[in-house]
């Protein structure tokens, strides 16, 4: 098992909850997500960018 470092720029949604499944579901394609974070939003853009720490088998 191997843990990375990732960051990840996310579109923003209608909703927190929505917000995080997007995010999670787009974390578990790079492995299992041991701690993740937005790191900054950009409203003109309407997206964030999260930085994660995953695990990979």
């Amino acid at each position: 098992m191997t843990t990375h470092f990732i960051t990840a720029e996310i579109e923003l949604q209608e909703s927190p909850t929505e917000l995080q499944k997007t995010i999670e579901t787009e974390l578990k394609k790079e492995g299992e997500p041991l701690r993740w974070a937005i790191t900054s939003v950009d409203v003109e853009q309407q997206s964030c960018t999260v930085e994660a720490v995953v695990t990979v088998s």
